[in-house]
């Protein structure tokens, strides 16, 4: 498997809005659908906003806007007070963060770090929602097979194998162990750092030795 891609993992199977969904059908579709999110689509299937469990809550939590607006708690608690008047859900919504298809899974996964709604809606070349990214869909990559997972890491490490030097992998429940000789020691840091990069892999065994310090030689 080559470096994930958040097409890879992204949640496909997505159930949407529009501007005018009510707040009542919104909360039906994400009680039948057991979803915390729904992203709000415009008339071309682009992603225009986002809209929260936590946002349709505001209702009971200001009994629908009723309650004077508060006084302290800062501008998220006043934020949430004008959502609780909501009655569709281009008053609730959030401006959508996307992420093409095509986009490093690291790099969508530092993106979603900054997003409260905690999904990121993901988009193909012209705009057009496709799916949604939570961390939960990244995490599934740990799920992989030893085997799969071992199968690999063999075929990365593949160059830094000769008949002299082999790098011999064990994978179990996810840990990869590295063994055998390599010419340098900066060669056994390399494979442990490629080790480390395979989806699935969550902790590497560097048991690897060399022939030559070339760090030491060179003074890094």
């Amino acid at each position: 498997m080559t470096e994930p891609r958040t097409g890879d993992v992204m949640c496909r199977r997505v159930v949407t809005a529009v501007r005018d969904t009510t707040f009542k059908e919104l909360v039906g579709t994400m009680i039948v659908h057991e979803v915390s999110t729904i992203p709000v689509v415009d008339a071309a299937g682009r992603p225009v906003g986002m809209v929260t469990e936590e946002d349709l809550a505001t209702k009971l939590e200001f009994r629908g806007g009723a309650e004077n607006p508060p006084v302290l708690g800062g501008a998220q608690m006043r934020a949430r007070w004008h959502k609780s008047s909501a009655t569709v859900a281009a008053e609730l919504m959030t401006a959508a963060v996307t992420v093409a298809e095509n986009a490093a899974l690291r790099a969508a996964l530092r993106l979603l770090a900054g997003v409260r709604a905690g999904r990121l809606c993901v988009v193909n070349s012209s705009g057009t929602l496709v799916g949604v990214l939570g961390r939960h869909d990244a995490l599934r990559l740990f799920l992989r097979g030893d085997e799969a997972i071992r199968d690999d890491l063999e075929q990365r490490l593949l160059p830094a194998s000769t008949r002299a030097h082999r790098v011999a992998v064990r994978v179990i429940d996810g840990v990869a162990t590295l063994q055998g000789t390599l010419c340098l020691r900066s060669a056994t840091q390399r494979a442990e750092w490629i080790a480390r990069g395979v989806p699935g892999v969550i902790s590497v065994r560097n048991e690897l030795s060399f022939d030559v310090d070339d760090l030491m030689i060179t003074g890094l």
